[in-house]
């Protein structure tokens, strides 16, 4: 009988840990997770303790391997959480706490960094727009506000660094884990010399970099005892785990979108070329071929929990979500005027503004819960569409958005991207494309497939397609333009109270 085999792709994300073994048609097979502790100590701060990455990781691989067994292993990579770094002394010790990519200390400071830089020439070289989530500006913040901290680092790392650290002993960083930093040359794929001399780092502080797929090491047998995993197992370079939602949804297909209808929401389209606008953030792809063009809305499947939870009744009710489904699918388009923006905690592409904050217009007595729900999915759906139109524009064929993340558990919110872009929805047959991803970069490191596009189209595919009404196309055309117009009108208020924190 043939011996079976595995790979594990590592999902580290914000809240947790998922680490899932899949087979060569991709299907997990089994699968660990574990918890991963935030702290918000004072507002605008967002902290991880590292130590709690590690913890995570040998928990939810441990629980893995034990399913499968450790000799159907063949290989291992890692999806992390992106823009979240940690400071270690030489012995690989935390001398702070991690500041996570939700972390907003610099929003005071932001602003005068990049325009001492030039933020032209940020956005060209970084392929990031001018924002507090890369990290460039907590190093900035940490140069004017806790120098010692900055010059006392034996390593400045990425949770991708710091685990593959600790499984094979090598800190190493891949271009798709390192781009999201801030300091990182997307057209050179290098660290930026000028960007690190601007906060005072040195590339000795820094992990060594290596393109996505390359092997990073071996499982040491100090990690062997910790997570089970059979010793000598190779590790390959995964990367930052929206480019690997990316690659787990088969994304580098041509014409594809894909969308992650997560806590936030992620539109990536691949490009070949590093092509910037202030309608996404252009990332390096997970192979290390290529770039992905990010749109991206910090609230959104939280945006609409948060709605739920104020205006809508709450979600303590386990058929909440199914009676809103189902009374706000029999409302018009447009919310019978009930408009909405979902900036509760900002807002990214186009804008750019931290400051931003929610608006809810046109509210009358006749509007009820129904509406406050499908006001949310719809604010949420104008602003993915914009982001869209705008890769559209730029010459790329798009055929077909493939939507993965709890949101598209909604058949309605489904309807609503199909009928507004235009473009047929495909649901993703898993909703862990993050960890599919890295197991799809393992999968190609270990000699399964031959290449990127054989191994995701093999190990990748759809459960339900839902078509765009075209006779709907007016009328969310009128209702994306009257909702994108509420930005502008409302901008001040957010602002009024940054100053005023």
């Amino acid at each position: 009988m043939a011996r079976k085999r595995h790979v594990i792709g590592i999902d580290s994300s914000t809240q947790s840990t998922k680490a899932i073994v899949w087979d060569e048609d991709g299907r997990a097979v089994a699968e660990g997770r574990a918890t991963i502790a935030l702290s918000t100590p004072q507002p605008g701060y967002a902290e991880q303790d590292c130590e709690d990455w590690w913890d995570a990781l040998t928990v939810s691989v441990s629980a893995a391997v034990a399913a499968v067994g450790a000799d159907t292993v063949d290989a291992v990579a890692i999806s992390n959480q992106r823009e979240t770094v940690a400071f270690l002394d030489a012995d690989g010790c935390a001398l702070r706490p991690a500041m996570v990519w939700l972390d907003e200390r610099s929003i005071g400071s932001y602003a005068a960094y990049a325009d001492q830089m030039g933020r032209d020439w940020l956005h060209r070289t970084t392929g990031k727009p001018v924002d507090t989530i890369p990290v460039v500006y907590r190093l900035d913040w940490l140069r004017r506000n806790d120098p010692a901290i900055l010059d006392a680092a034996r390593h400045i790392v990425d949770v991708h660094a710091f685990l593959t650290g600790r499984l094979t002993g090598r800190k190493v960083a891949s271009w798709s884990s390192a781009d999201p930093f801030g300091i990182f040359d997307i057209s050179a794929m290098d660290w930026s010399d000028r960007i690190l001399d601007s906060v005072g780092v040195e590339r000795r502080q820094l992990p060594d970099l290596l393109k996505p797929g390359s092997p990073v090491g071996a499982i040491t047998e100090a990690a062997s005892q910790q997570t089970g995993l059979r010793p000598g197992t190779p590790v390959f370079a995964g990367g930052g785990d929206g480019q690997c939602a990316g690659l787990g949804t088969n994304a580098m297909e041509p014409g594809t979108v894909y969308l992650n209808l997560g806590t936030a929401t992620v539109t990536g389209v691949y490009s070949p070329t590093p092509v910037t606008d202030l309608h996404w953030r252009t990332m390096t792809a997970p192979t290390g071929e290529g770039y992905f063009l990010e749109a991206l809305q910090k609230a959104g499947a939280f945006f609409v929990n948060w709605v739920v939870d104020n205006f809508a009744g709450g979600r303590d009710d386990p058929g909440a979500f199914d009676r809103l489904e189902e009374a706000a699918a029999q409302l018009p388009i447009g919310s019978q005027g009930l408009t909405m923006t979902p900036h509760i905690i900002g807002v990214m592409n186009p804008h750019w503004d931290p400051a931003a904050r929610a608006a809810i217009v046109g509210l009358s007595a006749n509007h009820g819960r129904a509406h406050f729900y499908r006001a949310a999915l719809e604010a949420l759906t104008a602003e993915i569409t914009r982001g869209i139109q705008a890769m559209a524009a730029e010459g790329l064929a798009l055929e077909r958005i493939r939507a993965i993340g709890g949101g598209a558990q909604s058949r309605l919110w489904l309807q609503m991207l199909a009928d507004a872009a235009g473009l047929p929805v495909e649901r993703s047959r898993t909703v862990e494309a993050s960890a599919l991803g890295a197991g799809i970069v393992a999968a190609v490191g270990a000699g399964w497939f031959p290449d990127y596009p054989t191994a995701a189209a093999a190990m990748t595919a759809i459960d339900q397609t839902v078509y765009p009404r075209p006779e709907f196309a007016s009328q969310w055309k009128s209702l994306c333009a009257r909702q994108g117009r509420i930005y502008a009108d409302t901008r001040a208020y957010g602002r009024g109270m940054i100053d005023g924190r």
